[in-house]
C-alpha cells in the first residue's frame, strides 16, 4: 500500500483529488484510479493471494498431483479386478460366481489395500491440516505482527477485510477438496467395499467419500480463522485448531449412527442371521417373550454349554439385527455434511462479530 491509499475514501477519491502531488499531476484521474483499485475487492483478493500464495499453491498443486495418482491407481485396480473377475466379491462371499476367487481377492488386497487406505487417511486428515496451516495463520499472523493496522487505516473496513481474507482461501479449499472427493469417489467405484475390505461405513471410508471431506475442510478453515482472531498468536492458534478439529470430528463420528433411524430385521430364535457385506451392523441379539432385547453378553449363554437351555431360561423367542444398509450411505453423508457446514457458518458468523466488536 502507498501513502496515497490511506487518504482515499471508499470510492477512490479524497481530499487530494484536486492534485497535491499524489498523482501524476493536477487532477490526475489515472493516478487516483490506480490507487483506488488497490482497495477494490480485486485488489484485496490479490493481496490475500500474495500473502498466502505458498500454502494455497501447495494445496492446489498437491490436489492436482493426488488426483493424477488416484486416476493411475484406479486404472490399475480396474485392470486387476477385470482380469480376475472380482467385481462384488469378498474373501468370504455367498455369491456363486465368486466361488474360488478368495486367493485373487487376497492378492488384490495385498497389492492395493494400503494405497486405498492412504488415500482415505489423506482426505480425513486434510481438513485439520487446512485449519492448522491455512485457517489459523490467516488472521493470527497479521494480528500478531500488527500488519493489520496498515490495512485497516485504508478505506477498507474490518469486516470487508475479513471477508476478503476468508473468501479466496474458501474458494481454493472448496475447489481442491471437491476435486479430490470426486476423484476418490471415482476410485471407490472400482475397488471400494467388498473387494478391498474397506467399507463405506468405516471411519476412513465414510470420512473420505462424497460431501464429507469438503464440509470438514471448510469447517477447518472456519475453526482456524476464529481461533486466530481470538488468540492473536499464530503457534497457539495452530495448536488449538488441531485440538478443536480432533474434538469436532470425533464428536460427529459418535453422532453418525444416530443421524437416521436404523433398519431392524427380526428372525426366528434358531435362524442364522447374516447381514450383507456392505451393511453397517450396529447391534444384534435376542428378543424375549416380554419384548426385551438382549445381547449375547447380557445373557451369558456359552456355545459350549447347554445353549438351548440358556435360551429357554431367558424366554428367548427370536433374534434381531440393527443395521444401516448401503442405501443409507448418501443420506447419512449429506445430513452430516449439512450439520458440519452449519457449524462452520456459525463459527464464521462469530468471527465477524468478534472482528466488529474489536475493530469497529
Amino acid at each position: 500500500m502507498t501513502g496515497t491509499t490511506a487518504h482515499l475514501t471508499a470510492n477512490g477519491s479524497g481530499p487530494d483529488a484536486g492534485g497535491t502531488g499524489h498523482g501524476d499531476g493536477p487532477g490526475d484521474p489515472a493516478g487516483r484510479r490506480t490507487a483506488g483499485r488497490r482497495l477494490s475487492p480485486r485488489g484485496l483478493a490479490w493481496l490475500v493471494w500474495r500473502q498466502h500464495r505458498l500454502v494455497l499453491g501447495v494445496l492446489l498443486a498437491g490436489s492436482a498431483a493426488a488426483a493424477v495418482w488416484g486416476a493411475v491407481l484406479r486404472g490399475r485396480m480396474a485392470g486387476f479386478i477385470d482380469a480376475h473377475h472380482l467385481a462384488g466379491c469378498s474373501l468370504i462371499s455367498l455369491v456363486p460366481r465368486c466361488e474360488g476367487t478368495q486367493e485373487a481377492v487376497g492378492a488384490f488386497r495385498a497389492a492395493y489395500h494400503s494405497s486405498l487406505q492412504l488415500a482415505e487417511l489423506g482426505l480425513v486428515l486434510l481438513p485439520a491440516l487446512i485449519g492448522v496451516f491455512l485457517g489459523a495463520p490467516l488472521i493470527a499472523r497479521e494480528l500478531e505482527a500488527g500488519t493489520h493496522q496498515l490495512v485497516l487505516t485504508q478505506s477498507v473496513g474490518p469486516l470487508r477485510w475479513l471477508a476478503a481474507k476468508l473468501a479466496l482461501p474458501a474458494l481454493v479449499v472448496l475447489a481442491a477438496t471437491s476435486g479430490l472427493s470426486a476423484v476418490f469417489a471415482w476410485l471407490w467405484q472400482v475397488g471400494g467395499d467388498e473387494v478391498s475390505g474397506s467399507y463405506w461405513y468405516s471411519t476412513l471410508g465414510f470420512g473420505s467419500l462424497g460431501p464429507i471431506p469438503v464440509a470438514y475442510a471448510l469447517l477447518g478453515l472456519a475453526v482456524g480463522t476464529l481461533t486466530g482472531l481470538l488468540l492473536r498468536r499464530t503457534v497457539a492458534s495452530m495448536a488449538l485448531t488441531l485440538a478443536a478439529m480432533i474434538v469436532l470430528q470425533s464428536a460427529f463420528h459418535l453422532l453418525r449412527p444416530y443421524l437416521m433411524p436404523v433398519t431392524t430385521t427380526e428372525f426366528g430364535r434358531d435362524a442364522a442371521t447374516r447381514a450383507p457385506d456392505d451393511s453397517w451392523v450396529l447391534g444384534e441379539g435376542h428378543t424375549t417373550r416380554s419384548g426385551a432385547r438382549l445381547s449375547a453378553e447380557d445373557m451369558g449363554c456359552r456355545p459350549d454349554g447347554d445353549y438351548a437351555a440358556c435360551l429357554r431360561e431367558h424366554e428367548v423367542t427370536g433374534r434381531f439385527l440393527d443395521q444401516h444398509p448401503v442405501a443409507h450411505h448418501w443420506p447419512l453423508a449429506w445430513i452430516e455434511a449439512g450439520l458440519v457446514l452449519a457449524v462452520a457458518a456459525a463459527l464464521t458468523a462469530v468471527a465477524f462479530r468478534v472482528m466488529r466488536r474489536r475493530h469497529g
